[in-house]
């Protein structure tokens, strides 16, 4: 992929189809790949999935599944009836129930005569850092070590890739190869607030550190010209692409 708006996930933090839908419309032609999460989906369900295919798009559903294996599979055989693009689970919910998913997805697109979406594992949220990992979750490690740690996890367990922060995607690549999928949130421009994101960088950093995808939200959604805004990031990251 060299043009930058193919690189772009414009996430739809919205509560409401016009919202989600408008922002689609206004951003047609720039970018066509959109992010549904836990607010827009709870709102609309999978109505909103058919109403951004129907405008041509493709769709990454967020909704990070994390429970006991055969309850993440049997929405599995759910979601591969949506036809989305990407979905995602949690890593912490442990390899047999990435793996249970995996399978699941890959045996009912056979079925179906359909392709299966790409499953995404998240890794550690951008909004956590050294300091909440150990001190509030108890957990040791650094988050880029845990991060590393559960992208192997993912892989072994047939999971197409992770969803991670731009500051651990050189690690993930050395660790899990190139074909492994690497989704990256808490990307934010130089010129964008970093919000509620800890672990962040610019569009072009995180393109040449190796994401395959960028998720970019409010620096796009919340500006005052969104169109301008996906432009001037598609802008940085074919500008990174060409180095």
């Amino acid at each position: 992929m060299t043009n930058g708006a193919e690189r772009i996930i414009v996430a739809l933090d919205f509560s409401t189809a016009k919202e989600g839908l408008d922002m689609v419309d206004l951003l047609q032609g720039r970018v066509s790949f959109f992010k549904v999460g836990m607010e827009l989906f709870t709102s609309t369900g999978p109505d909103i999935i058919k109403a951004l295919h129907g405008r041509g798009c493709k769709v990454f559903l967020d909704l990070k599944f994390h429970d006991i294996p055969n309850t993440v599979k049997r929405t599995c055989d759910i979601v591969l009836e949506f036809g989305v693009e990407l979905f995602n689970l949690h890593a912490s919910g442990g390899s047999e129930m990435m793996a249970q998913a995996s399978r699941a997805l890959r045996e009912g697109a056979i079925a179906l005569g359909k392709r299966a979406p790409s499953l995404l594992a998240v890794t550690i949220l951008t909004s956590i850092d050294d300091k909440i990992l150990n001190e509030e979750l108890g957990v040791a490690h650094s988050v880029k070590e845990q991060v590393v740690h559960f992208a192997r996890m993912a892989k072994e367990a047939g999971v197409n890739g992770v969803v991670a922060s731009p500051l651990e995607i050189k690690a993930i690549r050395q660790a899990c190869g190139e074909d492994f999928c690497i989704v990256t949130p808490g990307v934010r421009p130089a010129w964008a607030v970093k919000g509620d994101q800890r672990r962040v960088m610019t569009p072009s950093e995180a393109i040449n550190h190796g994401a395959d995808y960028i998720v970019v939200g409010r620096p796009i959604t919340a500006s005052s010209n969104p169109l301008e805004a996906a432009k001037r990031i598609s802008e940085e990251i074919e500008e990174a692409l060409a180095q």
